[in-house]
């Protein structure tokens, strides 16, 4: 995958795959795989905590010494033992990618957010590596924080375990992202200022190479990451007055239980016997 076609063609059959399947899976039965998805989440919990330590190791030194700019902005960001954690993070992004096979599986529902973000997610690391942008141990390893909470609820949901904070994961995301932002937008600016507009403020270089496209790629993504999700926890979690009204008045109306519906229809039927004897009588008499 350390090419763009390797990446870019991955990417496209990805997509192939889950929309072809989601077709042939149309008039099929659902697959169960229980025990398949409880593996699958259990051992990306455990990836993403085993890279996150991994990438603990290397930066907290650094940041003791060197500070929060040279690791953001400089060689501090972009060591040869990162390199390889960046690597390694990368390629869990195609691992990731069976979450959507499990959907289309299961014949759950294909949301624009989750095919977008998985495939999304995959371009986003690969042009980084490419850009070599030391900033990208911040995302990665909030991104990383986030799927060990994520992976493991998913770990719990499906051995049955009823867990409450599902909505807090979603605000976590929305967290991460905005963060994320924080620190993206600032190195561009600087890396941007520094390179094409000295004269403008900014606090040194930022970046070994030239970074234009991994740059402003990465602001696009995350940017729209954080719009969707945002979009995404109004439509889960905030439900409109309206309908909280309408549900509530629903809850309210009292429904007739069987036995008085019964009941009821056995008085109209007696009713209508006794009137139909009724009216023989008068035609004899």
């Amino acid at each position: 995958m350390a090419t763009s076609k390797e990446a870019l063609v991955t990417i496209a059959v990805y997509y192939i795959i889950i929309f072809g399947s989601r077709e042939i899976m149309r008039n099929r039965p659902a697959f169960k795989l229980k025990q398949a998805f409880i593996i699958h989440n259990f051992y990306l919990t455990v990836i993403s905590g085993a890279l996150l330590a991994a990438f603990a190791y290397q930066l907290i030194p650094t940041l003791w010494k060197n500070g929060l700019f040279a690791n953001v902005c400089g060689k501090s960001g972009w060591t040869q033992p990162l390199l390889y954690l960046y690597y390694l993070n990368y390629l869990t992004k195609y691992l990731e990618l069976l979450d959507t096979v499990f959907l289309v599986l299961k014949k759950k529902p294909l949301t624009f957010l989750h095919t977008y973000h998985h495939g999304a997610t995959a371009l986003l690391c690969y042009t980084q590596l490419m850009g070599e942008t030391s900033v990208s141990w911040v995302p990665i390893t909030l991104n990383l924080t986030v799927h060990v909470v994520m992976y493991w609820y998913f770990f719990q949901a499906a051995r049955g375990i009823s867990i409450w904070w599902k909505k807090y994961i979603t605000i976590l995301q929305i967290s991460q992202f905005v963060l994320d932002l924080g620190f993206i937008y600032f190195a561009t600016y600087t890396y941007v200022a520094h390179t094409y507009a000295p004269s403008l403020p900014h606090v040194g270089k930022c970046g070994e190479t030239r970074q234009e496209f991994a740059a402003f790629t990465g602001c696009a993504i995350l940017s729209s990451y954080l719009v969707l999700f945002i979009l995404f926890y109004f439509t889960t979690y905030k439900k409109p007055a309206g309908a909280s009204k309408a549900l509530r008045k629903a809850e309210k109306t009292e429904v007739p239980t069987m036995k008085e519906t019964s009941e009821k229809a056995s008085s109209t039927i007696r009713l209508a016997t006794e009137t139909v004897i009724e009216a023989t009588r008068s035609e004899k008499c």
